[in-house]
C-alpha cells in the first residue's frame, strides 16, 4: 500500500475556487467513509482549514487513486471536476510525508511558521479515529507530523517568522502603525465563537479594546466565550454575549469587526454595512470580472506550476476582480474576515471609511512577508524527519514477515522435540530441557543475522522486497503474514492521540 494526497490550498487556486470548496464537519466525515468504500483507499483522512482542503489516503493503485480521490473531493466540495481539476495537487509516497511535514511546521501556510495548523492537523487525525478510517499509516504519519511541527517550534526561531492568521489579520488592519496602539479603546465585535473567534477575542483583549461583544448563532458559546473573557487574571475586558439578530445593531457602535463562522452564506453584506455606517450601496458598481490565467491540469506540470509562483499570478489577478481599491476617507469601520467561505461581502471594501482585510488579501500581503533565516533550518529538519520516517515505515512493513519467520522456527522446534520425546521417552526432564535449549539456541543463532541484516536492508529505499523474497524462500504462509499485520494494526494503545 502507498501513501496519496491530493487536495488543493491557497497556493494553487484562488480563494473563489477555495471558498466553494470548503467542507462543513458532517462532509468531511461522509467524505472519508465514501473514500474508504472507494476501491483503492484503505485508510484516509482528511485536513481542511479555511485555505486548504486534502484528502489523505493509502491506497494500492496510484493512478486508480489520484481518479477516484479527485472525484470524491469534487463531489463532496460541489465544486465541478473539471473545473476543480486544475487546481488540484498530487503528492505520493515520500513526497506525500514531506508536504504533510511542511504544513505541519508552517512552511506551507499563508503566514509562514504560524502554529495553529498544528491543532488543525491533531483534529484531523482525531476524527480518522473516531470513524476508524485512520489505520496504521495514517495514524503514524500524522502522530509524526505532529512531533515534527512541535520539533521545529522548539528547536528554531520559525515562530519570530510566522503569527497566528488573527495577529497578522490585525496588522494589516493597523496599517503599519502598532497594534496595541491601533487597538486601544476601540469597540470590538467578534461574529462566532469557534477557535479562531475565540483567539482574535482574546488577542483583541490583550491588545486593550474598551469592549468586546460576541455574537454567535448558538448563544450558549457566545456566553461561554464572555466567561473567558471575564476569568480572573485575564485582561479584564468589558465583554457581551448577542443574538445574531443583534449584528446589524452593534455594527453601528462598533470600530472593529472580526467573522469566522461557518456559514455558506455572507453574514455582512455591503448594504448591512453601508446602512451601519448611514451611507447609500450601488450593486452596479461592481468592478468587471479580470482574466485568469488557468493552471495545467497535469500533477507533475502543476507543481511545478504552483512551485514557480504561477499560482500567485491567480491570486493577484483575482483580487483585483473582487476587491475594488478601500474608500476614500478616514477608517470608521475596520473588518477582518476570517472565514472559508467569506462572511463578510468584498464589496464592503469599496464603501467610504471601511477598511477590509480577508483571507485573499492576507495571501497576497504574506506572500511579500520575509522569510526568516530559520526557515532554512525547518527545512532541514523536515527533511531529516522524512527519510527517518521512511525507514521506520519500510522497516516495519517487513516486521510482520520476521515474526511470522520466527512463529515458523519456533513451531518446528516444538515438533521436532515431541518427536524427539517419542523416540526417547526414557530421557529425564534435566536432559529433555537441555536438549530443547539447545535446538532453541542453534535456531536462534541461525535466524539472528539473517533477520537482523533483513531489516536494515528493508529501511532503506527500494528495501520493500526483501519481504516478500522472505516469504518465498521461506515458504511462509501469506495468512499467518497478514494475522501479525492485524494483530499489530488492532493494537488499541497504537497510534492514539
Amino acid at each position: 500500500m502507498s501513501l496519496l494526497v491530493v487536495g488543493l490550498s491557497h497556493r494553487s487556486a484562488p480563494v473563489s475556487v477555495l471558498e466553494r470548496a470548503s467542507l462543513a464537519a458532517e462532509t468531511q466525515a461522509k467524505l472519508l467513509q465514501d473514500t474508504l468504500a472507494a476501491e483503492p483507499a484503505v485508510e484516509a483522512a482528511v485536513l481542511a482549514t479555511c485555505n486548504r482542503i486534502e484528502l489523505y489516503a493509502d491506497v494500492d493503485k496510484f493512478h486508480a487513486g489520484v481518479a477516484e480521490l479527485s472525484t470524491l473531493l469534487a463531489q463532496h466540495s460541489g465544486v465541478g471536476l473539471d473545473e476543480l481539476t486544475p487546481y488540484l495537487y498530487v503528492h505520493y509516497e515520500d513526497r506525500a510525508v514531506h508536504h504533510l511535514f511542511s504544513v505541519a511546521c508552517g512552511l506551507d501556510s499563508m503566514v509562514v511558521g504560524e502554529g495553529q495548523i498544528l491543532g488543525q492537523i491533531k483534529d484531523a487525525l482525531a476524527l480518522g479515529q473516531e470513524l476508524h478510517t485512520a489505520g496504521r499509516l495514517l495514524n503514524d504519519l500524522f502522530q509524526q507530523a505532529l512531533r515534527v511541527g512541535k520539533r521545529a517550534h522548539s528547536e528554531t526561531g520559525i515562530d519570530r517568522a510566522g503569527q497566528s492568521l488573527v495577529t497578522f489579520g490585525l496588522e494589516q488592519l493597523a496599517a503599519g502603525a502598532d497594534v496595541t496602539g491601533w487597538a486601544r479603546g476601540k469597540r470590538a465585535l467578534v461574529i462566532g465563537a469557534g477557535s479562531m473567534s475565540s483567539l482574535a477575542a482574546a488577542t483583541l483583549a490583550r491588545a486593550g479594546v474598551a469592549e468586546i461583544v460576541v455574537a454567535n448563532r448558538t448563544r450558549a458559546r457566545a456566553d461561554r466565550l464572555v466567561e473567558i473573557l471575564h476569568q480572573p487574571g485575564g485582561t479584564g475586558v468589558a465583554a457581551r454575549a448577542v443574538e445574531m439578530a443583534a449584528v446589524t445593531g452593534e455594527l453601528t457602535r462598533a470600530d472593529v469587526v472580526v467573522s469566522c463562522t461557518g456559514a455558506t452564506g455572507l453574514v455582512l453584506t455591503a448594504e448591512t454595512v453601508a446602512g451601519a455606517l448611514g451611507l447609500a450601496f450601488d450593486p452596479a458598481s461592481e468592478a468587471p470580472a479580470a482574466s485568469v490565467p488557468a493552471p495545467p491540469a497535469d500533477p507533475d506540470r502543476h507543481a511545478a506550476w504552483v512551485e514557480n509562483g504561477a499560482a500567485g499570478t491567480v491570486r493577484q489577478a483575482v483580487r483585483r476582480a473582487t476587491v475594488p481599491a478601500l474608500g476614500a476617507g478616514p477608517v470608521r469601520l475596520a473588518l477582518l474576515d476570517l472565514a472559508m467561505p467569506r462572511d463578510i461581502d468584498s464589496a464592503t471594501a469599496r464603501l467610504d471609511g471601511v477598511r477590509l482585510v480577508d483571507i485573499e488579501s492576507l495571501a497576497e500581503a504574506s506572500a511579500d512577508a520575509p522569510m526568516a533565516a530559520d526557515v532554512d533550518q525547518v527545512r532541514t529538519i523536515v527533511a531529516d524527519e522524512v527519510a527517518a520516517f521512511g525507514a521506520a515505515q519500510r522497516a516495519a512493513h517487513i516486521t510482520p514477515t520476521v515474526v511470522a519467520l520466527r512463529t515458523m522456527a519456533a513451531g518446528v522446534v516444538a515438533g521436532e522435540i515431541a518427536r524427539l520425546d517419542g523416540r526417547l521417552p526414557d530421557l529425564d526432564e534435566k536432559q529433555r530441557a537441555e536438549i530443547s535449549q539447545t535446538v532453541r539456541r542453534v535456531v536462534d543463532k541461525l535466524l539472528h543475522a539473517p533477520t537482523v541484516r533483513v531489516k536494515q536492508l528493508a529501511s532503506e529505499p527500494g528495501g520493500a522486497g526483501y519481504a516478500d523474497a522472505l516469504r518465498e524462500l521461506f515458504d511462509l504462509d501469506p495468512q499467518t503474514v497478514a494475522a501479525v499485520s492485524r494483530a499489530d494494526l488492532n493494537d488499541p494503545n497504537r497510534g492514539r492521540s
